[in-house]
């Protein structure tokens, strides 16, 4: 059985040593965002209290148009996670504060999330 570690501690740890080997897997239904490492072979498992959808200033300089404020950010993510899964990156990270960045490269886009909980799987 694998071991289950309840802190965002081991995330940011694990980023921090070998930030290119963290990858987004995906968004299970249960407002449950894993993230995988290659490097140490963890699941990082984060539920989501709110995430806040964000373009990048250079989309919103060249007229990229504003975010559709009617779309949560949720649903926002988990179409970015479905279309382009390998262009997204962790970029920060605050335990302190239960707070993560993502970055995705194709549509130009940070996603603030809000973690209710960490967990990381050990296989």
């Amino acid at each position: 059985m694998a071991q289950i570690i309840r802190s965002g501690a081991f995330l940011q740890q694990c980023w921090s040593v070998h930030p290119l080997c963290v990858t987004v897997k995906r968004m299970a239904d249960d407002r449950t965002l894993v993230l995988s490492c290659s490097s140490c072979t963890s699941a990082h498992h984060l539920t989501l209290g709110m995430v806040v959808p964000k373009d990048s200033a250079a989309k919103e300089a060249t007229g990229g148009g504003p975010s559709n404020e009617e779309d949560p950010g949720e649903s926002l993510l988990s179409a970015c996670i479905a279309t382009h899964q390998a262009s997204i990156t962790l970029r920060e990270m605050d335990v302190f504060q239960d707070l993560v960045l993502l970055r995705c490269a194709d549509c130009r886009r940070h996603y603030e999330l809000t973690v209710s909980s960490f967990e990381t799987h050990q296989r």
